[in-house]
């Protein structure tokens, strides 16, 4: 007797995946088309096309996902949120460094996607993008090495012996008058990390406050860079405490065009994106961090972070550029209104 096969429903973990997914990318699509516009250099332009192809293939691997599924295709971006007739907006070696700073966030949030989901095709095609996404990180990392434009993390002395904690005083730094150890590697290697992140996100909000027309966007973005210089100043200093230099970071300047390149929408969109990702960045240097200085630290910055994101979000509500995730029904709504007209 021939066995018939059985329609296995997706989870609420996968449908925010592919959710979350053909949103990022529709956002990536636009902003990439735009960059290879404008990108000249000859090594750096196969790094941003490889990145748009990425995302162009997993837009049709998730459209085919939501035939399948019967699941409504989220509206996202599209061609009308990018003006690709706006000149000049990024240098070369900024897109490269955009380029690696998204494909860090998009190998955490695939890694994610393939921890969460159970039904085939949904880790294959998460398993999939993690491959390409990290394939696209070492490739914009060779890139940068070979024309000297990577950042670096700082150099220290490697161990000539395992050691141990003698100490309960290992863990402290919260307390004014008493004196804090020096950093260890892994305290090192995240506040150098967040302060990589933060340059991108002065730079990002920086080039959506001089081209957005809204008065209130611009403010929301200078906001942002503010804070972000705020954060870096922070991380530098707790560096040149210990006399660790502060990361050299690479020209990833913007022009001075005021033309509208992006819509709103997509530039408030993009920086709930990069908030979230910091602070998740945050909490994981917290959780990492033994000295408890450090941690307080990324607590404290972490809310100022999601504060910042929830008046971004207010903003996107007013305006009506917030597109809502799946999520379930309101039950006792339901059982209420039952009969009314």
């Amino acid at each position: 007797m021939e066995e018939k096969s059985v329609h296995v429903h997706l989870t609420a973990a996968e449908i925010a995946s592919i959710w979350t997914g053909y949103m990022n990318d529709t956002l990536a699509k636009c902003i990439l088309n735009f960059m290879l516009k404008h990108v000249d250099d000859p090594e750096i332009k196969p790094v941003i096309q490889r990145a748009y192809d990425i995302s162009a293939n997993h837009l049709e691997q998730l459209h085919q996902i939501f035939e399948e599924e019967n699941y409504a295709i989220p509206n996202g971006f599209t061609e009308q949120d990018v003006n690709m007739n706006a000149p000049w907006l990024f240098t070369d070696v900024f897109c490269l460094t955009y380029v690696t700073h998204m494909a860090r966030i998009g190998m955490v949030t695939y890694s994610g996607f393939i921890s969460m989901s159970i039904k085939k095709e949904i880790r294959e095609y998460s398993i999939q993008a993690l491959r390409e996404t990290t394939m696209l990180y070492d490739h914009a990392i060779k890139i940068a090495l070979e024309k000297g434009i990577n950042s670096r993390h700082p150099y220290i002395e490697p161990p000539k012996e395992a050691d141990y904690v003698n100490s309960k005083k290992y863990l402290s730094g919260f307390n004014p008058f008493s004196e804090k150890r020096p950093l260890n590697a892994v305290e090192i290697s995240h506040l150098y990390m967040n302060i990589q992140t933060n340059e991108m996100g002065t730079k990002l909000c920086l080039a959506f406050a001089q081209t957005s027309p809204s008065k209130v966007v611009q403010d929301f973005m200078i906001r942002g860079k503010n804070i972000s210089q705020k954060h870096i100043k922070i991380f530098v200093d707790n560096l040149m405490k210990d006399e660790i230099g502060a990361p050299q970071v690479p020209d990833v300047a913007v022009s001075d065009s005021t033309t509208q390149t992006f819509s709103d929408k997509l530039m408030m969109f993009h920086m709930s994106l990069i908030m979230s990702a910091g602070v998740g960045n945050y909490a994981t240097a917290g959780a990492a961090s033994q000295r408890t200085d450090l941690a307080v630290n990324y607590q404290r910055l972490a809310l100022e972070v999601a504060r910042l994101a929830k008046s971004g979000a207010d903003i996107m509500i007013d305006n009506n550029w917030l597109e809502q995730p799946p999520g379930t029904k309101d039950r006792e709504k339901l059982a209420k209104n039952k009969g009314k007209s």
